[in-house]
């Protein structure tokens, strides 16, 4: 049975289990009357005309519960307006709401350049990101939905069944009418969010349609919608962790599968009789259950992290600190929790010099030594797949070290950390994720780790490939003259030379390297480089003149003139170059033609060394002076999408979890 227990082992898998068994309950709940009453075109159309409102409130930054609650609202009020009308049937009313609501949510989508609103997961959801918050929020739209079933039962029953007795009884039903809506509306808002239309319909109707078939009483047809729709959750995410396939559009896919079981066997029951179907189940399981089960042997789950929780997405964070006191915040920005780490308790110690990032923990120079902080996110990346891992935030430790920090990478045995010296120290990373900082191994060259072995360019311009443990390996043949500036991407490494760059990549088993030569004076040449994680595309400071851009897979350099520049940075694949100057404003400039695209004036005149920060879907700029961090949407005409007010003066920052 390890095959059917081994995907609840995961955390976000429990989660999304318990979301899906919340979901099935309210939407039993509201599902039945759906299906007893025939409204179920007009829980299609309420669940689908959600599009308008939540793509206004993703958009404007605004909570996307609320704008599908308006959107919804806004449907069944049109849907009651038009209905009264005597020239046509109410579903036609229907009908044109749910084209014209489902087709402004599209228009308006369209008319945006972010990536905020995901028609896709608008449509699917995705049910394997469900959080702890959002079961509190499930759970509560279970009691209400409950409370509004019983104390509307009657009345509901009452309008199913004969509308003209239930206003002579006194039962109101109009109001009913609109309470029921109301119930539908709710499960359809409580649910979405976590799981998508798609789910949302497929468990509104499947379910308590498959109870019809196995009784006529209204509670019990609830409760048996409520136990198809937990075991499709159930059996869904089962077959979606073994098959790989979309987990919210799997159970939806079990629950009206469910239902077609439900009719097969009623047909079935009526032809031969309880006792034949009986019958006929024995012979099955039995034909099944043959043959001895092997004993299985216990394995450690793929993926498995002692001290971590495996979750469905990457877990980002942003590692800020003051320069002035050392104090250290890590900002998850998934959740917008801020956690505090102290900083120096000797306050006439040496400012920190330098932050830098390996994905997972952030490296600070501090008077002398290397201070490691484990920010608590991190991917693995299996090149088919990927990993992601949270675990609590916390002080690792330090070592002496002098220099400043420049640079760091890591991949899952070392991080390497390039100091401003011009050499490397190279950490144990499972060490480091065990709370323990070893003795590095010191590498005289820029060290970077890269198909499981080290890429080094050293100070006299040799080129060669190394142990883990720095032990000399191969030379590859090119030079490096006075190396500054390095970068790992998805095509090899690279190191920023007098005379352009060295990228050095994996090809057959074997590394190669290759010169892209840099038409630059040397008084502009690239020193420091800023990337998306992984991009082929590397961006640079040309001195005060502009920016370069240096792109891998074309092997060119691009000059972008643009002045008083203080820093760049960009996602690539076409992306915007993101250059902040002197004066505060951020630009944004089209990498071919650098013609500007966007400008947002953001900080102010800058204070300090800015930097940006650019992962898939956002970029992250410090504002030192008004001690905030602002999150960018680069792709929808450089639109502030947040800010994180802090209580420390954010001089240095990395993102982590990518």
């Amino acid at each position: 049975m390890e095959w059917l227990i081994a995907p609840f082992e995961v955390a976000f898998v429990q989660r999304a289990l318990w979301g899906g068994l919340l979901v099935s309950c309210v939407c039993a709940l509201a599902g039945t009357w759906v299906v007893v009453r025939g409204m179920a075109f007009l829980g299609d159309a309420m669940a689908h005309g959600m599009l308008p409102g939540v793509a206004v409130a993703a958009l404007l930054g605004g909570n996307l519960i609320v704008g599908a609650a308006i959107s919804c609202t806004a449907m069944a009020f049109g849907v009651s307006v038009l209905s009264r009308s005597k020239r046509f049937a109410a579903d036609t009313a229907i009908g044109l709401l749910f084209v014209g609501m489902l087709a402004a949510g599209v228009i308006i989508v369209s008319r945006s350049q972010s990536f905020a609103v995901d028609l896709t997961g608008f449509l699917f959801g995705d049910v394997l990101a469900v959080r702890t918050v959002d079961l509190w929020y499930l759970g509560a739209a279970v009691g209400l939905a409950l409370v509004v079933a019983v104390l509307g039962h009657r009345a509901f029953v009452a309008l199913t069944f004969d509308p003209r007795k239930a206003h002579t009884l006194g039962l109101h039903p109009k109001a009913a009418h609109v309470a029921l809506v109301g119930l539908v509306t709710l499960a359809i808002v409580a649910s979405f969010h976590v799981v998508g239309t798609l789910l949302v319909f497929g468990l509104l109707i499947a379910p308590p349609a498959a109870a019809v078939y196995w009784s006529d009483r209204i509670p019990v047809v609830m409760a048996l919608a409520a136990l198809v729709g937990g075991f499709s959750t159930a059996a869904g995410l089962v077959v979606s962790w073994h098959a790989g396939t979309a987990a919210g559009a799997t159970i939806a896919a079990v629950a009206v599968g469910s239902f077609f079981v439900s009719a097969i066997v009623s047909a079935l029951r009526e032809r031969f009789g309880k006792v034949g179907v009986a019958a006929l189940a024995a012979v099955t399981v039995a034909g099944c259950g043959t043959g001895t089960e092997p004993a299985t042997v216990e394995e450690t789950p793929h993926g498995y992290v002692a001290g971590a929780e495996e979750m469905s997405e990457a877990q980002t964070r942003l590692v800020v600190t003051d320069p002035a006191t050392g104090a250290v915040r890590v900002i998850d920005l998934l959740s917008e929790q801020v956690t505090s780490l102290a900083g120096r308790q000797n306050s006439a110690a040496p400012q920190n010099s330098g932050l830098v990032g390996d994905g997972r923990f952030g490296f600070l120079s501090d008077g002398g030594s290397v201070r490691v902080v484990d920010s608590g996110g991190w991917t693995v990346d299996h090149s088919d797949h990927r990993h992601y891992y949270s675990a609590p935030v916390r002080e690792v430790g330090n070592i002496a070290a002098p220099g400043g920090v420049v640079a760091a990478y890591g991949d899952p045995a070392v991080s390497s950390v390039v100091l401003d010296t011009g050499a490397s120290l190279v950490f144990d990373r499972v060490a480091l994720g065990d709370g323990q900082v070893r003795e590095p191994h010191r590498i005289e060259g820029i060290a970077l780790p890269y198909g499981e072995k080290l890429v080094v360019a050293d100070g006299a311009g040799r080129v060669d490939v190394r142990g883990r443990d720095g032990a000399v390996g191969a030379s590859l043949g090119e030079t490096c003259a006075q190396p500054r500036g390095q970068a790992v991407t998805r095509r090899g490494v690279v190191f920023g030379c007098a005379d352009g760059a060295v990228v050095v990549a994996l090809r057959d088993g074997a590394f190669v390297a290759e010169k892209i030569a840099d038409p630059a004076p040397a008084a502009d040449r690239a020193t420091a480089f800023t990337h998306r994680p992984g991009s082929t595309t590397l961006t640079a400071l040309a001195g005060r003149t502009g920016v370069w851009t240096l792109d891998i897979r074309k092997k060119t350099w691009k000059h972008t003139p643009i002045a008083d520049a203080v820093a760049v940075n960009t996602a690539g694949e076409g992306s915007s170059l993101l250059v902040l100057t002197r004066d505060g404003v951020l630009h944004g400039l089209d990498p071919e033609t650098g013609t500007e695209t966007a400008r947002l004036a953001l900080t102010g005149p800058v204070e300090g060394a800015p930097v940006i920060q650019v992962d898939p879907n956002r970029a992250y700029i410090n504002d030192i002076r008004g001690r905030t961090v602002h999150e960018i949407a680069y792709n929808d005409n450089l639109r502030i999408a947040r800010t994180f007010p802090l209580d420390v003066a954010p001089a240095l920052l990395v993102e982590t979890g990518l």
